[in-house]
């Protein structure tokens, strides 16, 4: 029997799965951990803790199948997006990682706007210039850390230091270069006319293939740390959200995704470049050439109600799911803006925050729990929407991430959509993108498509939209809105005021 492994490496944990040629999961296994914050805004990362929970977890996921290492055929990776890892000429790391989420570049983010044009970024980029991609991070090294920028001789993506500690090639992939605003997304390359206009040099940026492309095989060292074969067949991998999408078999034009993890994405499929003169949604390359993905995202997602979790000691998710049930579509009068890290789309703004409305002294726990889920599904409404004004419409949603394991928020969410949801009946969906696309490396699939047909499945149950709830949720949906509109100002001060008070800086 051939077995195939997928890691996904996210933003708060890593989860390695390995599953047969029909894509039955024989076993999984994960570890959180945290990314740390210095300062209000900030996101990073040791690089260590993610190569230590990848070791770890491959180690686990072998013992419990208890197989002989060579019969993992490949390996491949779902990885999270835009964060920037700055190697030496050594191949050693020279900081932390900066991570997606990351706020901290906006003096540069300003400085690109400036110096790149709106024309070049609208037609060339096709996508909003934010805090926590690659190239803002590095200009920021560039700018606040001389030092360490003069001994960048690499600079790439999360799940591509995974990669290269297995393998040890330094390479990326198209999804994923295409999120880190240095890439030529139309003609799927790294754009000498940014970087030249940012006096950056290309020749830090990897070499790209397609998300199926074989890297090499794991090197002696490598399999001595984490137990692999070095027979073992290495694959690309791609951004988290290419490969959560073919891990629920939306790889065609007009299907669409919607997720919920530490963020969240609605993520549509197409078979052109979409330009968005708004600037605010983002369109990267699909897993080869010819394929893209436009999407709106949400910062803070699953992350949200994580955060509101944490309030509570006793708080756990399945308590929440059970007294959520029990409150009605509104959250008794309840708004809850999710702005924790900033939001993208459609504000693109990283200086915002988190914000409650309608609070009183009949709040409790579960009604402010169903306002966060509310808050993140309207965030995400949003995106469908400014979306569906690009001409990209769906009849039909996929729901993926720790989102869809929950009942009560998949139902309110085809509520406020108004949009039927479907479910995989894999938990995992990056990871098994990860894993059929280390089949396709390894042979046992002839393509991505073929692996998808013969992987994936749904699970019975689709959420049906309820009427009565969606017709409460439209109001609701416009005063959310509202509140927005009449309190970005207050917030974006409110923000900015604090980050300069845990940064130290004079008020």
């Amino acid at each position: 029997m051939a077995y195939m492994m997928g890691i996904d490496l996210g933003t708060s944990s890593l989860k390695v799965i390995i599953m047969d040629e029909t894509g039955n999961i024989k076993a999984q296994s994960a570890k959180n951990y945290q990314f740390d914050s210095p300062y209000n805004g900030y996101a990073e990362q040791k690089t260590e803790v993610w190569w230590d929970a990848c070791c770890q977890c491959i180690k686990e996921a072998l013992y419990r199948l208890d197989i002989s290492a060579c019969e993992v055929k490949g390996v491949s990776f779902s990885g999270q997006m835009h964060g920037a890892v700055f190697l030496d000429k050594n191949l050693q790391v020279i900081r932390p990682a900066i991570l997606h989420n990351d706020a901290r570049s906006g003096i540069q983010v300003r400085k690109m706007n400036d110096i790149l044009g709106r024309k070049v970024v609208e037609n060339l980029i096709l996508n909003p210039i934010y805090t926590g991609f690659l190239l803002p991070s590095l200009i920021w090294v560039r700018d606040n850390e001389p030092d360490n920028y003069e001994k960048v001789r690499h600079v790439f993506l999360p799940k591509d230091y995974l990669k290269m500690m297995l393998t040890g090639e330094v390479v990326s992939d198209y999804s994923d270069a295409s999120a880190t605003l240095a890439f030529d997304i139309e003609n799927v390359c790294w754009s000498e006319e940014i970087l030249n206009r940012l006096d950056i040099p290309i020749e830090i940026f990897p070499k790209c293939f397609s998300t199926d492309h074989v890297v090499g095989k794991v090197t002696k060292k490598a399999a001595r740390e984490t137990g692999l074969s070095e027979r073992t067949i290495v694959v690309n991998g791609g951004g988290d959200q290419v490969m959560q999408a073919i891990g629920n078999g939306a790889t065609e034009p007009g299907l669409a995704t919607v997720n919920i993890g530490s963020s969240g994405q609605v993520c549509f499929q197409s078979n052109r470049p979409i330009r968005n003169p708004n600037l605010n949604t983002n369109t990267f390359c699909g897993y080869q050439r010819g394929k893209w993905i436009t999407m709106g995202a949400t910062m803070s997602a699953g992350l949200s109600l994580k955060w509101f979790s944490r309030l509570f000691v006793e708080a756990d998710y399945n308590e929440l799911d059970e007294e959520v049930k029990e409150v009605g579509p509104g959250s008794g009068g309840i708004i809850f803006l999710p702005y924790l890290n900033g939001e993208r789309t459609p504000h693109v703004n990283p200086n915002l925050s988190g914000m409650f409305m309608g609070v009183n002294g009949n709040t409790r726990r579960p009604q402010m729990a169903r306002a966060v889920m509310e808050g993140v599904s309207y965030s995400l409404m949003q995106c469908i929407e400014v979306c569906g004004e690009l001409g990209l419409k769906v009849t039909e949603l996929i729901a993926s991430g720790g989102g869809a394991r929950s009942a009560p928020w998949l139902q309110l969410q085809a509520d406020i959509y108004h949009i039927p949801l479907k479910v995989s009946t894999m938990e995992e969906q990056a990871g098994l993108g990860a894993a059929i696309t280390s089949g396709v490396g390894a042979g046992i699939y002839g393509s991505i498509d073929e692996g998808c047909r013969q992987v994936v499945k749904y699970q019975d149950k689709t959420y049906i939209p309820n009427g009565e709830n969606h017709k409460v949720y439209e109001e609701y949906y416009q005063l959310y809105k509202d509140t927005y509109k009449a309190s970005k100002d207050v917030i974006q001060r409110i923000t900015e005021l604090g980050r300069r008070q845990q940064q130290g800086g004079k008020l």
